[in-house]
Formats: structure tokens, sequence, C-alpha cells
């Protein structure tokens, strides 16, 4: 399907429910597919974002003095539009990000799962009430924090904001958006939807931009907490500032994610799996699995994954990467994994796609005998990149996965259900699956890691992401002068 159908908007800051050019600097956006620049986004400074701040800070009193219902009834207009315009939204992701069609649309469809989940808060966030001693009356209540802040990355250009957007503001903040300055379009629409649904000028406010006002962020006195989602180094540096700031914060970082396989795996399905995890969305992703660790006799499974990985056809069911660095950096990892000794099965450098002879493209690869000291089987690849490590006994492989510094996501695969539990009880991911390449949780469950994946308490989907955009106020009540009293009373 054409992917250049649709009219862009525009690469602007949105404040107080109007687009805005911004004051400082511009940066070029490119379409990875193509190469191509689409747009300039502005690299905003401390002075949009304190405009940004006030426009929120304006709203915060209103918004949040309605009630849950009340304020999810914009999300349910809003769901309605996210399927009116769903070729548009769709079309919009993958021109931005480089994604195909299929992927950027269940990326969109994903998007609207996570409405229809802040649509659902009224029946999940419900006040806790105790009499706790003769006449007196004990009660929770979920209040709003006020005015907070998503940093989102480049590669779910439409899911991301909508992990946090939606059931941040539907419990009563205020937020202010920061999308990756590589693809700033799809929040833009983001925005321009939810005023038509009927959200409040103020409440949702985007500020485009680089390091700077991601700092400017993490310091700034009237935002009172920031979610994260991006590299492992920039996470530490997020959360550690932002905390220090004394705000709350939750920062998801990269991943290293292993797939045990078993002799006695399903061929067909560990096969496909596989391949579809390690090259959907080009490999870039959280959940992607970058490490294959083969316990015993495996070749037959790898000769039927490289199959399936050699039939992946960039530009038709393989997307490109981000930018041209990405590509370089991809590819000078292939090539030392090479010079190191492992041997690269299907070789998917030096790509290139008939008439989008500039986009940065790398094909579906895979590497064999790779070794656990090697940078390509520690670091996040961020691309179609699979490494296969060996070993022939089943608490090694446990071992590989649990000596990486990550610890987002895991799955075995295996017909064999002890094998399967024993495996799922001893890595150390916060995410874990059998015979599935990428076990994502579905709404209400949360998203989220351990070790390095993840900085700071509460995930940030589900019901778990209620505590952290809510703080609890608990209330006494005694209404009966008569009432017999003890020390609890």
């Amino acid at each position: 399907m054409s992917t250049k159908t649709i009219a862009l908007p525009p690469a602007k800051n949105f404040i107080n429910g109007h687009l805005e050019n911004g004051l400082s600097k511009t940066l070029d956006v490119f379409n990875p597919a193509s190469g191509e620049v689409i747009a300039k986004v502005p690299l905003s400074g401390k002075g949009e974002l304190d405009k940004a701040v006030e426009a929120a800070k304006a709203a915060f009193p209103a918004w949040s003095s309605q009630t849950l219902k009340e304020r999810v009834q914009v999300f349910f207009r809003f769901r309605t539009l996210l399927e009116q315009n769903l070729q548009e939204l769709t079309e919009l992701v993958s021109i931005e990000n480089g994604k195909i069609y299929s992927e950027a649309k269940a990326e969109v469809m994903k998007g609207i799962e996570l409405c229809e989940f802040a649509c659902s808060l009224p029946q999940i966030v419900n006040d806790e009430i105790q009499e706790v001693s003769k006449g007196v009356e004990c009660r929770t209540s979920h209040c709003p924090l006020g005015v907070v802040a998503c940093i989102t990355p480049f590669n779910f250009p439409h899911m991301v904001p909508l992990w946090t957007i939606p059931n941040a503001i539907a419990l009563g903040n205020c937020m202010i958006l920061k999308p990756s300055e590589q693809t700033p379009l799809s929040a833009v629409r983001i925005a321009e939807l939810l005023k038509e649904a009927g959200l409040p000028d103020g409440v949702l406010n985007i500020v485009n931009g680089d390091k700077e006002i991601v700092e400017a962020i993490c310091d700034h006195p009237e935002i009172e907490a920031v979610s994260f989602v991006g590299s492992t180094r920039v996470a530490k540096i997020v959360y550690q500032r932002a905390t220090s700031n004394l705000k709350r914060c939750v920062a998801l970082g990269g991943a290293k994610n292993h797939l045990i396989v078993l002799p006695d795996a399903h061929t067909e399905m560990a096969a496909t799996n596989i391949a579809a995890s390690m090259s959907g969305c080009a490999g870039q992703r959280c959940m992607a699995a970058s490490a294959m660790v083969g316990v015993g006799k495996i070749d037959h499974i790898v000769e039927r994954l490289c199959e399936v990985a050699r039939a992946i056809v960039p530009g038709d069911s393989l997307g490109s990467v981000i930018s041209k660095e990405a590509k370089e950096r991809i590819e000078r990892y292939i090539t030392e994994a090479e010079e190191q000794g492992a041997k690269v099965l299907v070789d998917g450098r030096n790509t290139t796609v008939k008439g989008k002879e500039e986009g940065y493209y790398v094909g579906a690869t895979v590497i064999d005998y790779v070794k656990p000291e090697m940078k390509i089987a520690k670091e996040e690849v961020f691309g179609p990149v699979l490494s296969i490590l060996r070993t022939n006994d089943i608490d090694e492989a446990i071992r590989i996965e649990n000596s990486s510094n990550y610890g987002n996501a895991s799955s075995v695969f295996t017909q064999n259900g002890k094998m399967a539990d024993y495996v799922m009880e001893r890595v150390s991911a916060g995410m874990v699956g059998v015979n599935i390449g990428v076990p994502v949780p579905r709404e209400p469950f949360s998203f989220g890691g351990w070790n390095e994946s993840k900085f700071g308490v509460s995930d940030i989907t589900g019901k778990s992401s209620v505590e952290f955009w809510t703080k609890l106020k608990k209330r006494t009540t005694k209404w009966n002068p008569e009432a017999w009293t003890n020390w609890m009373s």
C-alpha cells in the first residue's frame, strides 16, 4: 500500500491547544525508507518549556476537578477517531519511522488497545473504604500529581506516547510530551485528535527538542513526574537527574533479550517466531530477539531459521532502520563479530532497495558461533540481527542470559512444560515467555523489565501505572459522638 498519500502534519510544538513554530533552531526530519527530508522540527529551549508548563498548570484545576468517569469520555471519543483515521495514522508512522505498512498498522492498533484500557479506569481505580472502629471510617482515593512529562523514543512514535498519555491524563494530570526529534509527526496528530475529541486546551502540550529540553524537563520545579523510554545510557541519566530534583521517575532502557532454544522445540514454530522477533520493526524494539542460546543439537532449527530469514525482503517485509548512522553502526557489529570468529549465515550488510537507494536498510542477519565475551553478544545492536550462542547445558544457557546487565525479556522454546517452568523461574527478566518470540504482556498487564532495562518503581502501562501517575489521599472520618471510643477512635 502506498505511504505517500497523506498530507504531513507540521513538526511544531503544541502548546495550550495551538501549534507553534518555536523560537529556536530546527533539525531536519528524514523519511528513513527513502532518505528524503520531510520536515523541520524545532529544537526548543527552556522558554518554550516554561510556556507549556504554565499552560498545563492553568488547565489542571478544572481538569482534575472532574470525576474520572467524566475525564475518560474524551478517550472514548479519541478511540473512535483513531479508528476513523487508521490509514492516515498508519502511513504517518511508516513515513517518519520507516516501518512497513503492516507493522505501522499494528502499532496504531496497539495504541487503540491502550486507549481502551484508559477507558476502563473507572472500573479499575476504586476507593478503598473500611469501618476501622465503631463509627470511624477510613478511605483512600487516588489523586493526580499535577503537571507530568513523558519523553518518548523514535521506534514507536505513535504507540509509546499512548503508553502514558491516556492513563496519566485520564487520572487527572496535565502532561508535557517530548517526542523523539527524529519522529515528531505522529505526536502532533495525537494532540490534534485529542483536541477534536474534546480534551481541554493545556491538558496536553508538546515541546520538541533534543538533549537540552530533556534536561530542562528533569530540572523543572513544577513538573512532578517523568516517564522515559530510550537507551539504558540515557535512561540512567534521566532517572538520576529527575529523582535528584525530587521527581517521580520511571525510565525504561535497552535490552539484550535471550531466546533459549532446546532440541525438542517445534522446528517451524521456533524458526518463524525467532525470525519475526529479531527482524520485526527492523529489530528496533526493546523486545526484539537479539541473542539465541541453543542448547544441544539444534542445527535443524538453525537451518530452518536461516531459510525464513533469507525470505525476509527489505522494503517489502522488512522496513528501514532509523538513520544512516544506525545502519553503519549495525553493520560494524556484524563485521566485528565475523572478524572475531563468528560465522555469518545470513548477511544483511550493504543492502539497498530498488527505487529507494538512499534509504537506510539492513537485511535480516543471522550470525552463528558467537561467544559470550563478544561485543555483539553483550550490547544492544538495535537492528535485524540475531546472534546464536551454543551450549550443551541448560543451566549454562540460563547463566548466559543472567550475565547480561539487561533484563527486559526472555523466552524458552521447548515442548517440555517442566523445562519451560524451570527456565522461566530462573531467568532474570521482567517479561518471560514460552514458544513466543516477543513476550509482551497485553493490557491490563503492565510492561516493564528488570535490572538495567528499567529504573524506578511501578511499570509504565497497565494497572501498575495507576500507582505511578497518582498519589493516595487517606481520609478518616467520625460522625457519631455516642460511638464507643477506644485507642483507634
